[in-house]
């Protein structure tokens, strides 16, 4: 190992390792690897992966470390890799709307140098300071706005990836039209670090929107929840960016002392709604907007509402959905993110608190999430964290027979890979794993991510 090392070290030169006591000072999630490499371009990349798969060295793939289900874990035998020094924007062409970019460029970086070319990078998620584009790449990200602009898998044109042998894959195609064999960067967008390390991307910017409409809405059943869905998805021209949903006990959690949200509705409803919408007609999109809002208020589909009139009332109404935060005041907790047929997730989240109700009477559970593309985060407290495989099993256990997933958009990491069977096939997961064997024949790639 220490010889391995050296030759990283001679390799990627002053600041390409970080090893002993350095290492011990860096706050690493689930476990601490052997060594960060961190290589400032990809031909160094490249450098790393063939001298570790010569030697047979396992690698684990760094982005921001922001994921939840242990994507990253490692143990002092594994050799860690960080783009971290990766982080240029390298162009912005207006014309095409694209942005190049390295892939240890954070979210953030992305979505401020859009905004500042008038363009828009719209996926958006809570670790937006911290995680890196190519980690979003390789969890394939959803956040906020996937019921408009689609999960992260939908804002890549062109990826350069290099695999386990250091072979560098280079496709930095900036057209949206490409029918030109197989789209291999698909490969690579939801694996985990499994089968190549993203190195650089082609990103596709989309206008920049001149008007946000948004409000706080009230329902009592969750029929009227999906009827207030289709009509501002059919009515609103095509603007609706996000539908967030908030059940009664997760709303009161997060706009009650010592939560600094304040509610801008009554607690007495059993569904809450944030709604956005993203234009441009400014006159005309508000116009709309409130029209097709107060039609659904006449006609009693909304129990109640308020439409945010500044842009601090808007922050402050997207706080409150994002404090997610406010769970730890019951612990222990158990967070889930799975997703469910529309038509399927009232059944679901009814037969979910019954069973849970049944095996623990004095359980917490809080449901919220991104319903208008089917995605439901949970919290689960049963006061007993020695419970969390019980828990997982009455969480999971509905999903099946609905054609749900176990995970949305946190990936499978190692939390997950007992039930990654719940959500895929036989047949499907021997073809994951031949295709792993094809690009990574040594399993040196986060080995033990996503399935054994």
């Amino acid at each position: 190992m220490s010889t391995l090392t050296a030759a990283l070290e001679a390799s990627l030169g002053a600041g390409g390792m970080v090893t002993g006591e350095a290492l011990s000072e860096r706050l690493i999630p689930h476990g601490h690897p052997l060594a960060v490499a961190r290589p400032s371009s990809t031909a160094e990349v490249s450098k790393v992966l063939r001298t570790c798969f010569e030697a047979g060295q396992t690698v684990i793939p760094y982005g921001g470390l922001t994921g939840l289900v242990e994507a990253t874990a490692s143990d002092q035998s594994e050799l860690a890799l960080s783009l971290e020094r990766m982080n240029q924007i390298e162009e912005i062409d207006v014309a095409s709307r694209t942005m190049t970019v390295q892939a240890g460029v954070p979210l953030q970086v992305v979505q401020e140098a859009a905004e500042g070319a008038n363009l828009l990078f719209p996926l958006d998620i809570g670790a937006r300071g911290s995680a890196t584009i190519g980690g979003n790449v390789a969890t394939n990200a959803g956040g906020n706005r996937v019921i408009r602009y689609g999960m992260m898998r939908d804002q890549i044109l062109g990826m350069e990836v290099v695999l386990a042998d250091g072979t560098v894959l280079s496709s930095m195609n900036k057209i949206i039209k490409n029918n030109t064999g197989y789209d291999l960067k698909q490969l690579f967008i939801g694996s985990e670090g499994t089968l190549g390390i993203v190195t650089r991307l082609v990103l596709r910017l989309r206008p920049q929107p001149i008007s946000q409409q948004m409000a706080f809405l009230a329902a009592n059943s969750f029929s009227e929840v999906t009827e207030i869905l289709n009509r501002l998805d059919g009515r609103l021209g095509g603007s609706l960016s996000a539908f967030e949903v908030l059940w009664q006990n997760y709303y009161k959690l997060v706009t009650t002392p010592p939560a600094s949200g304040r509610p801008p509705l009554g607690h007495d409803y059993a569904y809450y709604i944030l709604v956005e919408a993203l234009g441009g007609d400014i006159e005309g999109d508000e116009a709309r907007f409130l029209s097709v809002l107060t039609d659904a208020m006449e006609e009693g589909v909304v129990a109640d509402g308020v439409i945010a009139s500044s842009q601090a009332e808007r922050d402050a109404m997207w706080a409150i959905r994002d404090d997610v935060g406010q769970v730890r005041q019951i612990r222990p907790v158990f967070s889930f993110d799975i997703s469910v047929p529309l038509n399927q997730m009232d059944s679901y989240v009814t037969e979910l608190k019954t069973d849970l109700d049944q095996r623990w009477p004095s359980n917490h559970c809080m449901v919220f999430g991104h319903l208008g593309d089917g995605n439901l985060h949970i919290v689960v407290g049963v006061g007993d964290k020695q419970a969390k495989p019980q828990v997982e099993a009455v969480v999971y256990a509905g999903l099946p027979s609905r054609g749900g997933s176990v995970s949305a958009e946190h990936g499978i990491g190692v939390q997950k890979k007992a039930y990654l069977a719940l959500s895929r096939s036989k047949d499907e997961i021997a073809m994951m794993q031949r295709i792993k064997t094809a690009l990574d024949p040594k399993n040196i790639l986060n080995p033990g991510k996503i399935f054994d």
